[in-house]
């Protein structure tokens, strides 16, 4: 039998930089205040890290906490959040810590056809955070999905 050749040991990877982050964060500010809805944006790292966060002033409390779970949800599916299976969606966030979450405003930010990570925005509609959260992908170059 012929042996297979070994697996290559490490794979380039693409990777969000800091100052990336915070392209994606300036855009995604910009479009909150043209809109003029006070937001919490979140961006997070392939591994669900956060990178860079700002709440504006007059955003939700708790949307904190939404926004960051949506830019994980976004990051970890590698697709919007609002996604979920709703059958599924309680127990994947019970599985997840509630780190997961099926509510809309989490994209995934991806580029050349790999997964960098996720943005989050919450403290809008559901269509105001998706809004902002785009104006952070294009910042960067980033794909666009439609939630």
């Amino acid at each position: 039998m012929p042996e297979m050749p070994a697996a290559a040991p490490t794979r380039p990877a693409l990777k969000l930089t800091h100052e990336g982050a915070l392209t994606m964060l300036a855009a995604a500010l910009a479009k909150a205040n043209e809109l003029g809805v006070p937001q919490n944006i979140n961006i997070v790292d392939e591994g669900g890290n956060l990178v860079a966060f700002v709440r504006m002033d007059g955003a939700r409390l708790l949307s904190r906490e939404t926004s960051l779970s949506k830019a994980i949800t976004a990051a970890s599916h590698r697709q919007p959040s609002g996604r979920l299976n709703p059958v599924d969606a309680p127990n994947l966030q019970h599985a997840a810590g509630q780190r997961l979450t099926n509510l809309v405003g989490g994209l995934p930010i991806i580029v050349d056809g790999q997964c960098l990570g996720g943005i989050g925005v919450g403290s809008g509609t559901g269509e105001q955070d998706v809004e902002v959260a785009r104006a952070g992908l294009r910042a960067i170059g980033a794909q666009d999905q439609t939630p």
